[in-house]
């Protein structure tokens, strides 16, 4: 019998370059959308694409727990956690803020331990450890580098580390979500909750469009079709087919494929502190995804204290 090909591999890829793209595109109209002006455009471009494209009303919609699992990762992640990436990167370089967010694997495998009962093994304390001694370097790496572009501030490390931990939280719900529904109306379900979290930012929004050159509007069509409506839902069509851990460990990639594009178009390089930083994020959230050795059985072995046969 004909089975469905796996694409969950190239659809990761498709969502890697996208988001990276994404942190190149946020820095690039930060000037002229605040940050929840930003994140309504967004949501709302993504929404209107999904809407033509995938026709979610032809298929059965949530109900029960999936639905209120949706509206948790509506409000987290498509809501909260672009809010807090928009305003991080008002402070910080794209390349520098996709370092930080990038341990947002790390709190996933907190969240878990704590929701799941997967507990605390060595590896993700150690590895704990090392990420969080990167974003303190990154924190004050450009500090004492002239040549950086801007100064990472504590108050945009401070908003990635949000960031990431909304990422985490997100994820996690999309997950057991994703059993009973299609990725991409899971997509377009998680944009239209964060369009309604995001309504009070509607005048802003308007504001900011009225103000905004041709230029910024395609960024702002750019960052909703492609990075939200079609990096999330190739993201969807992965996570459905494998792990949450192996998913987020090809999002690794991200940061190195966004300071390759923002040091293209828009000439930002990170500090060169902020690279060793990066590197100890990665090194971190890469050693809590190792095994724990299994601990040897020191249990003695029983006696048989079965009569001896006869003889």
């Amino acid at each position: 019998m004909k089975t469905d090909r796996d694409l969950s591999l190239p659809a990761m890829l498709v969502t890697v370059f996208l988001w990276a793209s994404a942190f190149v595109g946020i820095r690039a109209v930060g000037d002229t959308f605040s940050p929840g002006s930003l994140t309504l455009g967004r949501l709302a471009v993504g929404a209107i694409a999904l809407t033509i494209v995938a026709r979610p009303f032809s298929t059965r919609l949530p109900t029960g727990r999936p639905l209120l699992l949706v509206v948790l990762y509506g409000v987290v992640w498509f809501g909260a956690y672009n809010i807090a990436l928009n305003a991080a990167e008002r402070d910080l370089d794209a390349g520098t803020t996709a370092l930080i967010v990038n341990v947002g694997p790390i709190f996933a495998a907190v969240i878990a331990g704590v929701i799941y009962k997967e507990g605390f093994p060595k590896p993700l304390m150690i590895g704990m450890g090392i990420a969080f001694s990167g974003v303190v370097l990154i924190a004050v790496s450009t500090n004492s580098d002239s040549s950086a572009v801007d100064t990472a501030s504590t108050t945009g490390v401070i908003l990635c580390v949000a960031a990431a931990a909304f990422y985490a939280f997100g994820a996690l719900a999309q997950k057991p979500a994703l059993k009973h529904m299609r990725p991409i109306t899971s997509v377009w379900l998680g944009c239209l909750v964060g369009v309604v979290v995001c309504l009070p930012f509607a005048p802003a929004l308007i504001d900011d469009v009225g103000n905004a050159s041709m230029h910024d509007l395609l960024w702002l069509g750019y960052l909703g079709v492609f990075p939200t409506a079609i990096g999330f839902s190739t993201w969807a069509y992965a996570l459905k087919r494998i792990s949450t851990g192996k998913a987020a460990s090809t999002t690794y990639l991200v940061p190195a494929v966004t300071t390759l594009i923002s040091w293209v178009v828009l000439d930002e390089v990170p500090a060169a502190l902020a690279f060793v930083g990066g590197g100890l994020c990665l090194l971190g959230v890469a050693i809590t995804r190792l095994r724990s050795a299994p601990r040897p059985d020191t249990t003695p072995a029983p006696v048989d204290e079965s009569p001896a046969p006869s003889r």
